[in-house]
């Protein structure tokens, strides 16, 4: 069975920085892009940064200058450096991945349970 597992959430204070990771493990055969997410209501989920496969990176504008997205030990794992963090980016944060999990299979899409990160004084 296919898991994405998110840590690193926590609370700190504006201008603090944070580091999250994802790992995602169980029977993949492709990964093909990975993503964090940030809960912005209950219906609605925004995307923050995004990292394909060869390793193309895009950003939410709020994110940019600010977070970076990597790869982390393996193709399945990614880290998210959170830098110069304000008020407004207190969320739950959500990593998410297109996987393949069977050889041949569609590519689907596969998401954590979140982690929560708190900026305040």
């Amino acid at each position: 069975q296919v898991q994405l597992v998110e840590s690193g959430g926590g609370s700190v204070q504006p201008g603090g920085s944070l580091v999250l990771a994802c790992a995602a493990s169980g029977p993949i055969v492709r990964n093909s892009a990975m993503y964090w997410y940030r809960l912005v209501s209950d219906k609605q989920r925004n995307l923050v940064a995004f990292i394909s496969r060869d390793g193309v990176k895009n950003y939410a504008d709020p994110a940019k200058g600010r977070f970076t997205i990597s790869r982390g030990a393996t193709e399945h794992q990614i880290v998210l450096q959170m830098n110069d963090l304000r008020p407004d980016d207190t969320g739950v944060y959500y990593c998410s991945a297109d996987l393949v999990v069977q050889t041949g299979g569609p590519l689907l899409r596969y998401w954590g349970q979140g982690t929560q990160i708190t900026v305040s004084s």
